[in-house]
């Protein structure tokens, strides 16, 4: 750290040299299967379903109309009941690498175009610190951060697509803000290649000075993309729904929130409650609907998404485009019931800038939760204390988003 405070201070531009470091350290992670996450090899598959001609928001892996194209790839692949859950603008980038046919398909093609973005966000960060006024060395606490490295160049994630147009939209509002249709035309393809921008829409409208043109711009685009997607399969996505429901991992206010749930009787008390309305209204049929959703897991989903949407709302209050995105960013993963590595893509170019060290010690923590995966070591609770614990800390004692 002390290093890179020195860099700060030196009137020379960085930027060259951390765009070299960044580009060297990530091409030969590009060769390393993705051996702890297993994410790209569903990229893939859902390229080739999609270029195919099928339907991967309808047909899940295992769909017997999949068959024929069902391979060493195929049999690799968890949760084959599961339909896709990724954006259209996600679904194009991996049909176009699916289509090469090179060992694990696609897999390095992949994987240059996920670098490639993850290079144009270092890029676009250096040219926002410059433009706010921050000194450029910064930048490398994400160029050069191992987690970022490993998670885009190794493992081949696709949120280094939806991060890259995040920045272009905070870049665009903070250098072009009376021209909001480029904003909105990047918040539109962070929306396209996944979902979580969403939560920013409104605050970068009122941050831009014509929001109504920027939300027009970005949520029409989105919705002229995932119109189709939403007409094909009758409503919401099924993987989706999924997703939101059944996935969990590594939550950090949700992993205790349901265990406290659990111990305080939440789930016979609900049902206890269900019964007793039954009995009383004799709505038979309208109150079975909700037994499958009366347990703790659930009621403290229920409970986090309220305090993601007051959140989102909070946000709205924001002037500072970089620090409003790295606030709105962090208090949504704090919320969610599921948490990966990867996650941090979203939060950690905002933290980047604003050397938020508790983001930064936690992109340093985060690599402990593949340890149940590799060892067969519980996530729960010295997982989990060793990688949050030292964050509470932080984020008691310490400064939290300053503007300097």
């Amino acid at each position: 750290m002390r290093r890179l405070e020195r860099l700060a201070e030196t009137p020379i531009s960085l930027g060259p040299a951390i765009l070299l470091v960044a580009l060297v350290i990530r091409l030969p992670l590009i060769a390393l299967p993705p051996t702890l996450s297993d994410d790209a090899l569903r990229y893939l598959w859902d390229g080739r379903v999609a270029a195919a001609g099928f339907n991967p928001y309808r047909e899940p892996p295992d769909s017997p109309s999949l068959a024929p194209l069902r391979d060493e790839l195929w049999n690799r692949l968890p949760h084959r009941e599961v339909a896709t859950v990724y954006p259209p603008l996600a679904l194009s980038a991996f049909s176009i690498a699916a289509r090469f046919p090179v060992p694990t398909p696609g897999m390095p093609i992949w994987k240059l175009l996920a670098c490639a973005a993850d290079f144009g966000a270092c890029a676009l960060l250096l040219a926002l610190a410059r433009l706010s006024g921050l000194p450029e060395a910064r930048v490398a606490w994400y160029a050069w951060n191992p987690l970022v490295v490993l998670e885009v160049a190794g493992m081949g994630h696709v949120d280094a697509l939806g991060a890259v147009a995040c920045i272009g939209a905070v870049w665009a509002i903070t250098i072009l803000p009376k021209r909001p249709v480029t904003a909105g035309m990047a918040a539109a393809a962070g929306i396209l290649s996944k979902f979580a921008p969403l939560a920013a829409l409104p605050m970068w409208a009122r941050q831009s000075r014509r929001p109504w043109a920027f939300l027009l711009t970005a949520l029409g685009l989105s919705g002229l993309a995932l119109a189709p997607v939403v007409f094909s399969v009758g409503g919401l996505p099924p993987g989706l729904a999924t997703y939101g429901i059944a996935w969990e991992f590594n939550g950090p206010l949700y992993e205790p929130l349901w265990r406290g749930l659990e111990a305080l009787g939440a789930g016979p008390a609900a049902h206890a409650a269900l019964d007793a309305a039954k009995a009383r209204t004799e709505w038979w049929t309208f109150w079975n609907r909700f037994y499958p959703y009366a347990y703790p897991r659930f009621f403290a989903k229920l409970l986090l998404a309220a305090v993601a949407l007051a959140a989102v709302v909070a946000s709205f209050r924001e002037r500072d485009p970089i620090l409003g995105t790295g606030r709105l960013f962090g208090r949504l993963m704090l919320t969610s019931a599921t948490l990966y590595p990867w996650y941090l893509l979203w939060v950690l170019p905002w933290a980047a800038l604003r050397e938020e060290k508790r983001w930064l010690l936690l992109a340093a923590l985060m690599p402990l939760s593949y340890l149940p995966a590799l060892f067969g070591v519980p996530l729960w609770p010295w997982v989990y204390f060793a990688i949050w614990v030292p964050f509470a800390l932080f984020s008691l004692l310490g400064k939290r988003w300053s503007p300097s």
